[in-house]
């Protein structure tokens, strides 16, 4: 029997864990072939390719992101292949079971919750004595019309499951994608918009069964690890003892990412981690979605803000980490003021990024049960992203979509960092006034609706904030000009604003500094850059304030500045040296 499992995953860096899980569990009695995909692939590729592999049964991993192109690609292989048994799991598909299999008939089998053993037992079946019924964690319809759903009597002994890393066809692909790694399944909390809500406890994995998975993973090329459990930290020794094995075993180059919960951690953790771990090595996510204490009561989640508020900025301090937090539009009783509030709460602490989504709706969630307590409105099919509810209209929506749309091309692609930083704290009432402002502006002027090169979006920042009249523009479009400078590996061959220092006074300048580089500081001299090099790797402008104050204080001092910017072709780094303008005043080669 050929057996295929099969997805569709969101982008080609990522894999699926569950469907080598479900492989690894079923040998050896079964060897299933995994086939990957994409939600861009053209499903009739998908299904050429599926077909042509010449299977008996095909499963696919069903999540919101991928079920409208997998239904797609499952009705056209029934089309082709009546024969063809298909089944289907995963957390999109697991809960309103009936609705699904009258709405795909084509699905002769739907797995519920948990995939491994479920899986196996429905392959002997069909290879046997074709009783299903006799099977859990099962749901098909019987060739009378009757409606069989046999939910999972008992969850698995994590340890009895083979490791799904182990795949030699995964070997070629380690270095190009995202790792994921589970250590535990479950999660502590009830968030009643979260599908890890409604599983009771958490279920540990073995400690050293799990290293030696990580160990293999790196020796292999794996450069981006991500453990998928839902609160890494829930239990302090399990994380803490992780965390020094990552430590202590790494291979330079990877990175670990997790989801954290902020406000359980303990300061002696973060100090541990400020104080041992290497720089870049690890990552967090952490999800705060509101900072109402009402919508954080309806939605049934415990946090401490203020715990959390310390935990990010001892982490932030720290400088080891990279951090990215989470918002929730449209959560209960969370209007367009107080999700401002929520906005600029978390912004304060200026995370690395800021993530801005919207809720959805998921199936199985308490939030979707009793989504007529707030009505709510939303969409009818994945992902089920909310329309509107009672205190949240669409308008609203649209609004705070703005707000995302520029936030994640400005703030979160770190191309502007000195010129936001400046914005949001001596130009703009509050962060989300800035992000609101530009994208209402950016939304108007239709620029959603085409490409955009980086020239393009800083000129787009700068024509919103000419036509607002900013008064500290000028200094605005310095801090821009270094911004957009210090963004390049490679000398770009035009800047995106139009006034250059002159021919005359730019060949003084390089003149100055080949004869005394040391106005530009050691570290510069130490470059002993020739000629050729300047003129070849460099570019010098001329700014309003006082650069090197600027950089060592982060405070504007109106003081002209020259700016030199050296693009290293050795480390492919940009490097920026600056002096006062009237450092250079005494010298004869300057006019």
């Amino acid at each position: 029997m050929n057996v295929i499992m099969s997805t569709l995953n969101a982008k080609y860096i990522h894999t699926n864990l569950a469907i080598r899980y479900i492989k690894a569990y079923a040998a050896p009695e079964f060897s299933i072939e995994m086939a990957e995909y994409t939600i861009k692939d053209p499903a009739m590729n998908i299904v050429t390719d599926l077909y042509r592999r010449n299977p008996d049964v095909i499963g696919f991993s069903c999540y919101i992101w991928n079920i409208e192109e997998t239904i797609q690609v499952m009705k056209m292989l029934k089309k082709i292949n009546p024969d063809l048994i298909l089944f289907a799991g995963g957390p999109e598909i697991t809960y309103d079971v009936k609705e699904w299999l009258e709405r795909v008939p084509e699905i002769d089998f739907i797995i519920i919750g948990e995939g491994e053993a479920a899986v196996k037992n429905l392959l002997f079946e069909i290879q046997g004595s074709k009783q299903y019924e006799n099977l859990d964690g099962i749901a098909f319809v019987k060739e009378d019309g009757t409606f069989v759903m046999k939910p999972q009597r008992e969850k698995l002994n994590l340890n009895e499951i083979p490791s799904p890393y182990r795949f030699p066809e995964d070997i070629p692909h380690l270095g190009k994608r995202i790792a994921y790694i589970e250590t535990s399944r479950g999660c502590p909390f009830s968030c009643q918009f979260c599908l890890s809500s409604i599983e009771v406890g958490v279920r540990y994995f073995d400690r050293e069964r799990i290293k030696d998975d990580i160990r293999y993973l790196m020796q292999h090329g794996a450069r981006v690890i991500k453990f998928v459990d839902r609160t890494f930290n829930i239990s302090r020794s399990y994380a803490m003892d992780m965390f020094q094995f990552l430590i202590d075993e790494h291979i330079p180059g990877t990175v670990f990412q997790f989801e954290i919960t902020a406000d359980i951690m303990r300061p002696e953790v973060i100090d541990f981690l400020n104080k041992q771990a290497p720089p870049g090595l690890f990552r967090f996510e952490i999800g705060v979605q509101s900072t109402n204490d009402r919508t954080n009561e309806l939605v049934m989640r415990r946090q401490n803000f203020e715990k959390l508020t310390r935990t990010v900025t001892m982490v932030k301090d720290g400088q080891k980490i990279d951090q990215h937090l989470d918002l929730i539009a449209g959560l209960p009783e969370e209007d367009y003021h107080s999700f401002k509030k929520t906005f600029n709460d978390v912004f304060a602490m200026r995370p690395e990024e800021l993530q801005l989504g919207f809720l959805k709706m998921l199936r199985g969630t308490g939030l979707r049960l009793r989504a007529k307590d707030h009505n709510y409105v939303y969409m009818n099919h994945a992902p089920y992203e909310i329309l509107g509810n009672n205190v949240l209209p669409f308008d609203d929506i649209i609004r705070i979509k703005q707000v995302e749309d520029v936030l994640e091309k400005y703030w979160n692609a770190h191309r502007m960092d000195y010129t936001l930083e400046y914005l949001v704290t001596e130009v703009f009432e509050t962060p989300f006034d800035l992000f609101q402002d530009f994208g209402s502006h950016w939304d108007e002027q239709g620029w959603a609706r085409i490409g955009h090169q980086l020239e393009d979006l800083f000129k787009r920042l700068y024509q919103f904030l000419e036509e607002k009249n900013v008064p500290q523009l000028p200094v605005i479009k310095d801090l821009m000009k270094v911004d957009y400078l210090r963004n390049h590996k490679y000398k770009p061959r035009k800047p995106w604003w139009d006034e250059r220092i002159d021919k005359q006074n730019l060949t003084s300048y390089y003149q100055a500094i080949a004869e005394q580089p040391a106005l530009l500081g050691e570290d510069f001299a130490a470059l002993g850059l020739s000629d050729k090099d300047l003129h070849k790797h460099t570019i010098i402008e001329s700014i309003s304030f006082d650069f090197t104050h600027f950089i060592q204080h982060g405070e504007i001092v109106e003081n002209a500045s020259v700016v030199l910017v050296y693009f290293n072709p050795k480390t492919l780094q940009c490097e920026l040296y600056g002096a006062r303008k009237d450092a250079f005043s005494h010298l004869p080669s300057v006019s």
